[in-house]
């Protein structure tokens, strides 16, 4: 009967020390993730937003969000210690209202290379999140982020969640 093998960190070698890993043995294939973030305001910001088709007196709190979560997909090796620099392929992020008082926002990210994007759809994710946030914090600080989450992956070893 064999045992299945102890899931083992990546990013450590074998004295325990940090490292990135190696990936030039794998090979390239088309890689995909998606990641959410959400965004809870309390009731009356929620209320004064809705009322202002999303505008604060910083600009489009949808169109900054989505520029900056695409800016940070592009840059999350340069965040991450341990993420390895990509060709981002596409970059989509979606928000929109869910419920009366939160947004929920979607990056969705694709790369055809070595390792995926897991971390760039998640950095991507909450770079938007924290740029609503900056956006809306003069109407509140009680504006809580979260849970970021990863919905799904797609390509290399294993497959987890939905992409589409």
């Amino acid at each position: 009967m064999s045992r299945a093998a102890k899931p083992k960190l990546t990013h450590l070698d074998d004295e325990g020390r940090p490292a990135m890993v190696d990936v030039s043995a794998k090979a390239a294939t088309t890689r995909e993730a998606r990641a959410e973030c959400r965004v809870r305001f309390p009731a009356p910001v929620a209320a004064a937003l809705r009322g202002s088709g999303l505008r604060s007196a910083k600009g489009g709190i949808v169109d900054t969000a989505v520029i900056a979560g695409t800016m940070a997909v592009k840059r999350t090796h340069e965040l991450i210690p341990f993420c390895h620099p990509l060709p981002i392929d596409g970059v989509r992020i979606a928000i929109d209202w869910h419920g009366e008082r939160e947004l929920r926002i979607e990056c969705a990210v694709k790369t055809t290379h070595r390792t995926g994007v897991e971390m760039e759809a998640l950095t991507g994710a909450t770079v938007a999140a924290l740029t609503v946030y900056d956006m809306c914090k003069a109407l509140s600080h009680a504006i809580v982020l979260g849970p970021a989450k990863l919905l799904g992956k797609r390509g290399g070893k294993r497959d987890f969640g939905s992409v589409g």
